[in-house]
């Protein structure tokens, strides 16, 4: 059974490996000690058999919310893992009664587009050499 919380400080040794086999080198243990006690973001991580297999986080603004990002573990993709953190994220959105949900996402992710499009977000512009190796960013949008 998979479970989601709030992440803490304590989380933080557990999602390392995570941060350094399965994600961008942007986002570190440092930068997630500051995120976590940043009063305008929130962090969760998704939990099954008490193993932390993925997590997420948002940046809550006057009236958006902006999804920094969603990681599963690599040997737990396409277990549907993903798509529950994201409902988690739109749950979350929508109980702060604010108007949109914006992420960017790579342009050649296209499992994560595709799991977007199906949750009715909306293609609203792009970041060009957004990441690393110049690949450009799709920014993607929900609107409550």
């Amino acid at each position: 059974m998979l479970t989601i919380r709030s992440m803490s400080i304590s989380d933080l040794e557990n999602i390392k490996t995570i941060l350094e086999s399965d994600f961008d080198d942007f986002w570190n243990y440092n930068i997630f000690y500051q995120e976590l006690q940043n009063v305008n973001s929130e962090y969760f991580i998704a939990l099954k058999n008490n193993e932390i297999v993925g997590f997420a986080g948002i940046w809550i603004s006057v009236d958006d919310i902006h999804i920094t990002n969603i990681v599963t573990k690599k040997v737990y993709r396409n277990h549907g893992i993903g798509t529950k953190l994201l409902n988690h994220l739109i749950t979350t959105a929508k109980a702060k009664k604010l108007s949109s949900l914006t992420l960017e996402v790579n342009e050649t992710n296209k499992s994560a587009i595709s799991l977007y499009e199906k949750h009715h977000f909306q293609k609203i512009g792009q970041r060009k050499n957004y990441y690393k190796q110049n690949e450009n960013a799709i920014i993607m949008t929900y609107y409550f």
